[in-house]
């Protein structure tokens, strides 16, 4: 299951899309959900190193924190799966987003070309400009999310149906 996820990941990453609008947080909290510990944390950065590869690198840094931005949603993930319901996975949705935006525009971790000083001025400011941004990133992740998580489920549900109908036939 994790390579298809991967696999759909950066496909969606790579094919046409607005901007800030692709399923890689709602990944990270799939797999923080579903997935073993260790295979749930690298599942949203493989998806990513693919994806980069035909999208392009920017700096070390940069990549860095983004990519950490999405192992901390996989572990809000790991979080949930104790206590997985719709109100903790629309929570958890939403906790990613903020995440994403709160880590990737903290000019103390990152500031390309030095477009932002690192003061709480500038801070303000730069979350101000990707503010934008924010919008697309929010529901992206919720639909992603919702399309993960209810795909899933009604695999499940489907799945624990045919299995119960061939162990318990009916009389005939």
């Amino acid at each position: 299951m994790a390579y298809i996820i991967i696999l759909i990941g950066a496909l969606l990453r790579v094919l046409p899309h607005a901007a800030n609008f692709a399923p890689i947080g709602a990944l990270a909290l799939f797999g923080g959900v579903y997935l073993n510990r260790r295979v749930a944390l690298l599942v949203p950065l493989m998806a990513m190193l693919i994806s980069d590869f035909f999208i392009g690198f920017d700096s070390l840094q940069q990549r860095s924190i983004v990519y950490g931005s999405f192992l901390l949603i996989g572990l809000v993930g790991m979080l949930i799966r104790r206590k997985k319901n719709v109100a903790t996975v629309v929570s958890g949705s939403l906790a990613a987003s903020a995440i994403f935006f709160l880590v990737t525009n903290c000019v103390y971790l990152y500031s390309p070309d030095g477009i932002y000083g690192h003061t709480w001025a500038e801070q303000v400011r730069s979350y101000t400009n990707a503010l934008p941004f924010l919008k697309p990133t929010l529901v992206s992740d919720l639909m992603y999310t919702g399309i993960f998580f209810g795909s899933y489920e009604l695999v499940k549900a489907w799945a624990r149906r045919k299995s119960h109908a061939i162990y318990n036939p009916s009389p005939r």
